[in-house]
């Protein structure tokens, strides 16, 4: 690792209110550049179909292969379980079983009804959306993790053969471990398309791809311009950006562990954003000892990655004078990640209440979380996790809402409704709730009429 790191420290009394919201930005994507770029991309799917997906493939990530080709065969599933190492796929298995334990876990029931008054019954209905497409992204590596982590919930949810969208390699082929993390999601539709490409396929349908209602994943700002672009024809959740995380250590962890799980996430790229929160001056110290030998035991790029993060103005550490003031800069910052470690972790949870993920105790390493725990690892980043949840199987899923009412519960409530639809100045509303509907639908009162 090149270049001389010095760990970022802010001890937080000291800093006024601008200089402690320098601390609550992120790096962020300007996704205005990406918007006009991938206009034409979209527009040449949209009109060519497949030819558009070999096209950009080979100019995108120098990709090869014939239309025939997008989809992956049976003959490629069963190779790449043949291909990958015997323990790479006994951690694929062992994080599958675990994520669908979670994600069933989840599952609302069926419908739900409830007399809200006499006469009077309301409820909910769930059920899954009819399609939807999840996007596995291959950058700086592949991630049959996240496959997993999208595809599982969608299976779980019900949703009828949903498809994987992921880049081909260099060699014209889909990632085996994709393949075999694909299959043992239950998915066996898996097709070559990166970024802006496959949103664009999911969106309009290819002679290949099967058009869809959602899509669902992260990605490069290509992917995410793309989303915000196809909004109308495609739905998706709020785009992640840059990972960013908090790791908070109470004074009865080892400084050796707190340096250690800084790695974690600011390893991904200098866009990242990771803070040490803490209120232990002890702490601070041992860290800033400890990093630059774990920093050695990492290879490039990924130690410069990390270290050019928590010297930056995006990471570092956060000196504060006690916990309500940790506890209050960790709900401002409202972490995608968020590491509780001390030796009584329970203590410290009820205080964090805007966290994406909140990881309790010194054996509960975010490397877990990330790859098998069994919860999501798709997560809102930026300072999302005050309004919006990790993917789950809800967001394969909507719900109806359901009523019922009798004549008794129609008597009472339509009077009520009347003058509602009076004052809002609707009288086909007056009308449906007036006597000319009970002298429709009551002999009694009909014969009388």
């Amino acid at each position: 690792m090149s270049g001389d790191f010095k760990v970022s420290l802010y001890e937080l009394s000291k800093l006024n209110k601008t200089k402690r919201n320098v601390l609550l930005r992120r790096s962020e994507n300007d996704l205005e550049v990406f918007l006009e770029k991938v206009k034409p991309i979209i527009e040449d799917v949209r009109i060519k179909g497949d030819a558009a997906l070999v096209e950009y493939a080979a100019k995108f990530d120098n990709a090869h292969f014939a239309s025939s080709e997008i989809g992956a065969s049976k003959i490629e599933f069963d190779d790449a379980f043949n291909k990958l190492d015997s323990g790479v796929i006994e951690s694929l298995e062992y994080a599958a079983d675990n994520i669908r334990r979670y994600h069933e876990e989840q599952m609302p029931g069926e419908m739900w009804m409830k007399e809200i008054r006499p006469g009077i019954v309301a409820g909910e209905r769930y059920t899954p959306v009819d399609s939807a497409a999840i996007y596995s992204p291959r950058g700086k590596g592949s991630f049959p993790s996240v496959t997993l982590m999208g595809a599982i919930p969608a299976v779980v949810a019900g949703v009828p053969d949903p498809i994987i969208l992921t880049p081909a390699g260099p060699d014209g082929k889909i990632d085996p471990a994709t393949l075999v993390a694909a299959r043992l999601s239950g998915v066996e539709q898996v097709y070559k398309a990166g970024g802006a490409v496959a949103v664009a396929s999911a969106a309009f349908g290819t002679e290949s791809i099967p058009k869809c209602l959602k899509i669902e994943g992260p990605g490069s700002p290509w992917l995410a311009a793309a989303k915000q672009l196809l909004s109308n024809q495609i739905s998706s959740r709020v785009p992640a950006g840059p990972s960013d995380s908090i790791v908070f250590a109470d004074s009865t962890v080892d400084p050796r562990l707190a340096a250690m799980d800084l790695l974690i996430e600011s390893e991904h790229g200098t866009d990242s954003s990771v803070f040490l929160v803490t209120t232990s001056r002890d702490i601070v110290d041992g860290v800033i000892k400890e990093l630059p030998g774990y920093w050695a035991k990492m290879s490039e790029p990924w130690a410069t990655y990390s270290s050019t993060v928590l010297s930056g103005t995006n990471g570092g550490i956060i000196l504060t004078d006690n916990l309500q003031q940790a506890y209050d800069f960790m709900n401002d910052y409202a972490p995608e990640h968020c590491q509780v470690l001390s030796s009584e972790p329970s203590k410290h949870l009820n205080h964090i209440r805007n966290a994406s993920e909140i990881l309790l105790g010194n054996w509960t390493a975010g490397t877990l979380a990330n790859y098998l725990l069994g919860p999501n690892c798709i997560l809102p980043t930026n300072a999302q996790a005050k309004v919006h949840s990790p993917l789950g199987v809800l967001d394969f899923m909507k719900s109806a809402t359901i009523a019922q009412v009798s004549r008794g519960g129609f008597m009472e409530a339509a009077p009520l409704a009347h003058q509602f639809a009076k004052y809002e100045g609707f009288d086909g509303h007056a009308n449906a709730v007036s006597d000319l509907r009970s002298q429709i639908l009551d002999p009694h009162k009909r014969n009388e009429g």
